[in-house]
C-alpha cells in the first residue's frame, strides 16, 4: 500500500457549474469553498497531512475584472471571519505564490493568517494564490548559486514539503495548467469529468483506494 503524504487538487468548472445552475460564475466559486471545507475535514479524518488547491493562477489575471474583484474580497473576507474556526481546528495555512504582488488588503491578511496558524499541527493547507509553476522555477532559478537538486528546492514556494503523491484534476480537462510542474514530476494523475462543487468525500475516498493499489515505480522496476 502507498504512504499518502501529500494531495493536491486543480479545482476546475466552479464557474461552468454556476452558469449550469443559471445562477452566474460567482455562485459557483461560492458553492466551491463548501467542497474545500469538506475535502478538507475528509483528509484530516483520513490523516492526510498535506494537501494543495490551486485557487487562482498567475494566468487569471485575464478573466474579467468582476469576477476577479469578488475572488479576492471572497479571500479577504472568509479569512477575516474563519481565522478563529481555523485556529481552533488545528490547520495550518501556507501560500504559495507571488503574494507580495497582490493588493495591500489582501496582502494583509493572508500574511496575518500565515502567521496566526503557523503553530497548528493537524494538517497543512496550500492555496496557491497568483501561483504559476514556470515563474517558481525562474524564480528559484535565479536565487540557486550552485544548481544542485537540492540547492534549487529550497527555493522553491514548497521548500521543507514533501512533493504530491496524487493530484486530482476536476473538471473533464486533462492538463496541469502551469501546476507544480516541478513537483509533480512523479505523482499519480487522476482526471475527473465531475466539476469541482459536484465533487465530494466519496469520490476522493474512492481516488485514495486506486491510489493505494497503484504501483509506483520511480523509474525503477
Amino acid at each position: 500500500m502507498n504512504n499518502l503524504n501529500h494531495v493536491a487538487f486543480i479545482m476546475d468548472g466552479n464557474g461552468r457549474w454556476g452558469r449550469k445552475k443559471k445562477r452566474g460564475r460567482n455562485y459557483g466559486h461560492l458553492k466551491g469553498v463548501e467542497t474545500v471545507k469538506k475535502i478538507v475535514k475528509s483528509s484530516i479524518k483520513l490523516k492526510i497531512p498535506i494537501i494543495t488547491f490551486y485557487v487562482f493562477s498567475s494566468e487569471n489575471w485575464k478573466r474579467p475584472k468582476k469576477e476577479i474583484n469578488f475572488l479576492f474580497n471572497f479571500i479577504k473576507n472568509y479569512f477575516e471571519k474563519e481565522l478563529e474556526n481555523l485556529i481552533k481546528q488545528g490547520i495550518k495555512i501556507n501560500i504559495l505564490g507571488e503574494i507580495d504582488k497582490l493588493s495591500n488588503n489582501i496582502k494583509s491578511v493572508l500574511k496575518k493568517t500565515i502567521y496566526l496558524t503557523k503553530n497548528n499541527k493537524k494538517i497543512i493547507v496550500n492555496l496557491a494564490i497568483n501561483y504559476g509553476a514556470r515563474n517558481e522555477i525562474i524564480n528559484a532559478l535565479k536565487k540557486t548559486k550552485i544548481i544542485k537538486f537540492k540547492n534549487f528546492e529550497k527555493n522553491l514556494y514548497t521548500k521543507n514539503l514533501p512533493d504530491p503523491d496524487l493530484l486530482i484534476r476536476t473538471g473533464g480537462h486533462q492538463r496541469l495548467s502551469n501546476f507544480m510542474l516541478w513537483q509533480l514530476a512523479y505523482a499519480e494523475l487522476f482526471f475527473l469529468k465531475k466539476l469541482w462543487p459536484d465533487f465530494n468525500s466519496n469520490d476522493f475516498k474512492k481516488i485514495i483506494i486506486k491510489y493505494k493499489k497503484s504501483k509506483r515505480n520511480f523509474g525503477g522496476i
